[in-house]
């Protein structure tokens, strides 16, 4: 894509975190973004002030992701109010610590409901504009835990693992005129109630000796929506060098 004045993002989980950052940095990159998410009202309301004192435009659509009736909601939405969607952020996600002893059908279910059913059905309704108009990007957020599977969380690394595999399929399906990558984070800003022992392990386990920004993250997703024309069925590793540690 040349530019995004004028077109519309989408990214779901876009009132907090990581999200927000990537709804910001499309907004300052011209585009007009639909700022979805589950439950937090107040929090979209605040990226959709900050997306339109941008001087874009934007709305929130509250919608659980985690069912295919709330997919067909906010896909109708966004396509109500901008027609075509160029760009697909799938950020929304879950992330249920299990450990081997409590794992049930339950977490299985809400993990690959939210983590990668939701990003399929999304990207399937939102896919056929994109076509129709030969242009389009969608862009999947997953995890470094796709190669490399924390220790309690087996729903939610093969998730991402599966993620990363329907980024690939998607690639081949929607070519040429629609490319699909990914970025998988490392080390991004860190639960809010982790003990500071660990977040200083995870800093000693970084090359780059930092934990990652949600900024650092939204670079790279506006680089493969506005400065990677070539690149498809790519994963973006923004994890400070943990892949390779």
């Amino acid at each position: 894509m040349s530019g995004l004045e004028g077109r519309w993002a989408l990214v779901t989980g876009a009132a907090k975190r990581v999200g927000r950052a990537i709804a910001l940095e499309l907004a300052r990159r011209g585009a007009n973004v639909v700022v979805h998410h589950r439950s937090s009202d107040t929090e979209a309301g605040e990226v959709v002030k900050a997306v339109q004192a941008l001087g874009r435009d934007a709305m929130a659509v509250r919608a659980d992701v985690g069912t295919a009736e709330g997919v067909r909601t906010l896909a109708a939405a966004a396509q109500g109010r901008a027609g075509t969607i160029d760009v697909l952020v799938n950020s929304a996600s879950n992330y249920l610590r299990t450990p081997f002893e409590t794992l049930d059908e339950q977490v299985w279910d809400q993990s690959l409901d939210v983590n990668l059913k939701a990003p399929y059905l999304l990207s399937i309704a939102l896919a056929d504009g994109m076509r129709r108009q030969q242009r389009g990007c969608i862009v999947n957020l997953v995890d470094w835990a796709a190669d490399r599977p924390y220790r309690h969380y087996l729903p939610y690394c093969v998730s991402k693992a599966g993620l990363v595999g329907l980024t690939k399929a998607l690639a081949r399906e929607l070519a040429p005129h629609v490319r699909v990558n990914a970025v998988a984070p490392g080390p991004v800003l860190p639960p809010d109630d982790m003990p500071p022992d660990e977040v200083a392990a995870v800093v000693r386990a970084t090359p780059l000796g930092r934990i990652g920004r949600p900024e650092d993250v939204a670079a790279c997703v506006a680089f493969l929506v506005l400065d990677a024309p070539f690149t498809t069925g790519s994963i973006l590793h923004v994890d400070g060098g943990r892949a390779i540690a």
